[in-house]
Formats: C-alpha cells, sequence, structure tokens
C-alpha cells in the first residue's frame, strides 16, 4: 500500500483543497478502499465530501477544478463504456482525466488497441494508466497537486508582475518630482497623496498644502515649476500611483 508519507512534498507545499467524491462511486466500492481514500487525502491536506456528481471525483486545488474518472475495472470485452463517458465528460469539464487500472499485460494492451479504435483525441482528455487502486488515487491527488501548484505559482507571478510595474511607476513618479528644483525625496513621497504628476500639476496649492507637510514656501515653487513649465505628460506617467 502507498502510504501518505510518500507525499510530504504536498504538506510543504501551502496546497491542498477540496476533494468532492461521487456518492455512486463510493457505493460501488469496498469499504476498506474508500477509507484508504479518506486518509491519504487528509494526511495530504485535503477535505472530503461526498456528493451526486457526474465524474468519479473532483478536486478544487489552488483555485482549480479538475474532473476525474476512475476506472478500477476495465473489461477487456467491453471497453467501449469508459471512452464514451469520457467523450461525453470531456464536453462538461475543461479539465478531465481518467485514471485506469490496468494490472496485466492483456488489460494494457486492449487498452490502447480500444484507445485508437474508439477515435480517442490524445489529451482530450487526459488517460493515465496505474497498476492496483493504491497507485490509481496517488496518481490523482499527485495530479490534482500538481496542477493547483502551477495555477497558484501563475497567480503569485502575476502579483509580482503587477508590483514590480507599480514599483517602476513610483520610481518614475519620484524621479520626475525630485526634479524640481529644491523638492526632496520626501516632499516627492508626500506628493503621492495627491495623486498622479497631472493631478499635481492642476493641484491648487490649497489643496496641497492641506494633504501634505510640504512648506507653504516648496508649494509655491512646485506650482509655479508646472505652470511654468507647461508640462505635457504621457498617460503612462500621469496614472495614479498608488501606495
Amino acid at each position: 500500500m502507498i502510504r501518505a508519507q510518500n507525499d510530504e512534498s504536498v504538506r510543504n507545499s501551502g496546497i491542498g483543497g477540496v476533494c468532492l467524491m461521487s456518492t455512486k462511486w463510493r457505493d460501488e466500492q469496498h469499504s476498506s478502499f474508500i477509507n484508504f481514500i479518506s486518509c491519504f487525502l487528509t494526511a495530504n491536506s485535503f477535505r472530503l465530501n461526498f456528493v451526486p456528481i457526474a465524474p468519479d471525483f473532483i478536486f478544487n486545488c489552488g483555485g482549480l477544478s479538475l474532473a476525474f474518472i476512475f476506472a478500477i475495472n476495465y473489461d477487456c470485452n467491453n471497453p467501449g463504456p469508459i471512452f464514451s463517458r469520457a467523450e461525453k465528460l470531456k464536453t462538461q469539464f475543461a479539465h478531465l482525466y481518467v485514471v485506469v487500472i490496468l494490472p496485466s499485460k492483456e488489460q494494457n494492451d486492449s487498452f490502447v488497441h480500444s484507445y485508437f479504435r474508439y477515435g480517442m483525441d490524445i489529451g482530450r482528455p487526459t488517460f493515465v494508466p496505474a497498476l492496483d487502486l493504491e497507485m490509481g488515487f496517488e496518481k490523482i491527488v499527485r495530479i490534482a497537486h500538481a496542477r493547483g501548484v502551477c495555477k497558484r505559482q501563475d497567480v503569485v507571478s502575476k502579483l509580482k508582475a503587477e508590483r514590480e510595474r507599480a514599483v517602476q511607476g513610483t520610481d518614475v513618479f519620484l524621479k520626475v518630482v525630485s526634479s524640481i528644483p529644491r523638492v526632496e525625496t520626501h516632499d516627492a513621497n508626500a506628493l503621492q497623496s495627491i495623486g498622479s504628476i497631472e493631478a499635481i500639476a492642476k493641484a491648487s496649492q490649497e489643496t496641497i498644502l492641506e494633504n501634505t507637510d510640504i512648506s507653504s514656501e516648496k508649494v509655491e515653487i512646485i506650482s509655479r515649476f508646472f505652470r511654468d513649465h507647461k508640462l505635457y505628460l504621457s498617460p503612462k506617467i500621469s496614472r495614479r500611483i498608488d501606495s
């Protein structure tokens, strides 16, 4: 039996989630296997719920939902139902996997032959063979975990890119405002409360005095700078710089 401690990387990744098991599929299994699944999921930070769903499992991991067909009794004499079911469910779920238990060479050869005989599109859905029940379910959890990690990393990378753009925008703001004679970095930072560079250029001296701790002498210099230079700014520079 495959033990949960083999999935230490799953527990340490911070990625867990929810596993929805079909009540129909559950009722067709031996209670010992359901118990194994429950313990395996708990050890790997997944919460198990039983619901009447079309696939055998739906995992929500890292903000991504994945559906699974878990075919544990492959019949060499009647392989059609597995492939027809996969064809039907792939139109309902964007991320569908079919895990098939193939313990013998005869079953494996039959599956490969049938896969092409029934005209399956490679990767739509993805079929995953396994030698036994425990290995098959471990593969399901590993797929859900891996896709969840990828999804979270994608979100993190987007947030990182947004932060980098914000920092770059702030740098442009500080560089432009600090170029005004006698305006120091502290003054430039204080002016961010007014908004964009364009907003500062249009703001009255009273507005700047009310919203910053800049002296009236420097406020006069700032207002005169924008008035005298008739500064025109690109939308990229003049957009509001969020703190």
